[in-house]
């Protein structure tokens, strides 16, 4: 498998609906593009973190972003399990980042079982309609994964860093069945196994579009 390379990011905007969500989706890849481009600026938007799980996502964020060359850090108030009878309310938050002009978005798989996972990918497309847009995936009981078609590489040390922040900042959600290394770093592997990662570890994305070279049109 052929690899591609991210050129020179300045602005990366990673977008989750809940406060673990950008950490469990795309935690690896985030530590990696901060190490590899750190003149570039993070921002990174919860859109559900009240009360205890705000402060949760705030820790979590700071902890990925340590060495990034600019952080922005945006804990939002939607109520949680109800995203689509917010759209209008959600696509106006939305519309509000569009300045940022983004080199890189980071969001919800657009076919994800959960219904505030789809409605905060449905808001990225219908605002960012000429951006570079990768749809993280997020594990979970109800199941719903599919067949990525980007893959970012972990090293064994990112992925133990990932899982650390995981099961360290995010109290409120250890009694999940679920909630622990053996869910992270299983589909990791799975992934890894998919791209023939060097370290055997990967994360999994859906490119809807992209565009490589930017060529011109005659």
């Amino acid at each position: 498998m052929q690899g591609l390379r991210f050129g020179s990011l300045r602005t990366i905007l990673c977008l989750g609906a809940h406060s673990d969500d950008i950490e469990i989706g795309a935690g690896a890849t985030l530590l990696r593009l901060v190490r590899e481009n750190p003149d570039a600026r993070v921002v990174w938007v919860v859109c559900s973190a009240a009360g205890v799980r705000g402060g949760e996502a705030a820790e979590s964020a700071r902890r990925f972003l340590q060495g990034a060359g600019g952080s922005d850090i945006r804990l939002g108030e939607f109520r949680d399990g109800h995203f689509p009878a917010q759209m209008s309310s959600l696509k106006s938050y939305f519309e509000a980042l569009k300045p940022l002009d983004p080199d890189l978005i980071l969001t919800h798989y657009g076919q994800d079982l959960h219904q505030d996972h789809r409605a905060v990918s449905q808001a990225t497309w219908n605002t960012f309609r000429n951006h570079t847009i990768l749809e993280y995936e997020i594990p979970k009981w109800d199941g719903g994964l599919g067949s990525p078609n980007v893959f970012v590489p972990a090293s064994a040390a990112d992925t133990d860093r990932k899982i650390a922040v995981l099961t360290s900042c995010f109290a409120s959600q250890a009694d999940k069945h679920w909630f622990d290394d053996l869910t992270f770093r299983g589909l990791m592997r799975l992934r890894g196994l998919e791209c023939n990662a060097p370290e055997h570890l990967a994360e999994g994305f859906y490119a809807r579009k992209i565009s490589i070279g930017g060529l011109p049109l005659d």
